[in-house]
């Protein structure tokens, strides 16, 4: 089973995350963004499963510092080129599982996505 974990190591989601897939005994891949960069083709395979809308972080800093006019002429195409540009508005976590994509963390979402895997 391949298992990745991408993110950054200093968000309290991804510190979370680890910690369940510690505490679950799960092995996985840690793929930090800033160490071990980031792709156009590794954000358009995020966008692409998960839809680009989801993936982008609109709460975070790195958004809201954005032009007023590049927020409002977003596109799918504008979106994959910010995100590579700022991997900090890529929600986190995304977690790969045979290369199925998930968004997100909760304890009760991991549960399930490990109950219906043989690990």
């Amino acid at each position: 089973m391949s298992i990745i974990l991408y993110g950054i190591p200093n968000c309290d989601t991804i510190k979370k995350a680890r910690k369940w897939l510690a505490a679950e005994n799960i092995d996985y891949q840690f793929h930090d963004y800033r160490k071990d960069g980031i792709s156009a083709s590794l954000v358009e395979s995020f966008c692409s499963e998960l839809e680009w809308n989801n993936v982008l972080n609109k709460r975070g800093t790195t958004y809201r510092q954005l032009e007023q006019t590049q927020k409002d002429n977003l596109t799918e195409e504008t979106a994959v080129d910010l995100l590579v540009q700022y991997p900090a508005m890529i929600k986190r976590p995304i977690l790969s599982v045979d290369n199925h994509l998930y968004l997100g963390f909760s304890p009760e979402k991991y549960s399930t996505i490990f109950s219906t895997q043989s690990l």
